[in-house]
């Protein structure tokens, strides 16, 4: 996950989508749902990898805020040199991390007589996977996290395992056939996702807007 990319849920009940965007702005618009619609499921996830968030709803707003998880650091690294003890004379520290590696014996001989040893030889190995891999990571991870997203919300839908067929096989237009009876918010985000996992670009939407108060006060009928 890029270091800029904010944590993002999104919300339904019923197929529909009820709030998205960041999480204390979804559990305020959740929280005032549920206490219209007692009896109605509410399902949250995160946004980007579909994984399901678990909330407690109960007692006021603030008290359901303070609940909340503490968002993880996204980029670790870059805290290093405030962790870090004061420096000293001497070579700068890179901020790496000894651990143990098991190689055969002709692998430690060629890394051995790499310029600047095994240890500089390794990191530049691993980097060099890292850059020729990013692409297909973020591919599966896309695809893992729209499988995810239509496993939890349609997974009972009918086309269900058509359409995932169609996701693994990166086959857009029959996956758009098997999910048009799914509920239009279900499948917007569906095909979101899926075209995140699919298009080279990385997709050309992003997650949907937050729905405000206003619109989940209609929602609501009297009586309930």
């Amino acid at each position: 996950m890029d270091a800029t990319e904010q944590t993002s849920w999104i919300a339904y009940s019923k197929g529909k989508c009820i709030a998205s965007g960041a999480p204390r702005a979804v559990v305020t618009e959740v929280k005032r749902f549920v206490g219209s619609h007692a009896k109605d499921n509410v399902t949250i996830l995160d946004a980007r990898t579909s994984e399901t968030v678990e909330v407690d709803f109960r007692g006021s707003v603030s008290t359901v805020l303070k609940r909340i998880p503490s968002a993880p650091i996204q980029n670790p690294e870059r805290n290093i040199e405030t962790l870090a003890p004061e420096r000293t004379v001497g070579r700068p520290r890179l901020g790496v991390t000894a651990r143990e590696v098991t190689l055969l014996p002709r692998h430690w001989e060629w890394l051995s007589n790499q310029p600047g040893g095994a240890s500089v030889a390794l990191r530049k190995l691993v980097e060099q996977a890292l850059r020729s891999s990013k692409e297909s990571d973020r591919l599966r991870q896309a695809q893992e996290a729209a499988y995810r997203f239509m496993n939890v919300m349609a997974g009972d839908s009918p086309g269900f395992e058509e359409a995932t067929r169609a996701l693994f096989a990166s086959d857009i237009e029959r996956l758009q056939q098997f999910v048009s009876t799914w509920p239009r918010d279900v499948r917007k985000q569906a095909l979101l996702l899926a075209g995140k996992a699919i298009a080279k670009d990385g997709g050309l939407e992003h997650a949907p807007q937050p729905i405000i108060s206003s619109d989940l006060s209609r929602q609501a009928a009297p009586g309930r």
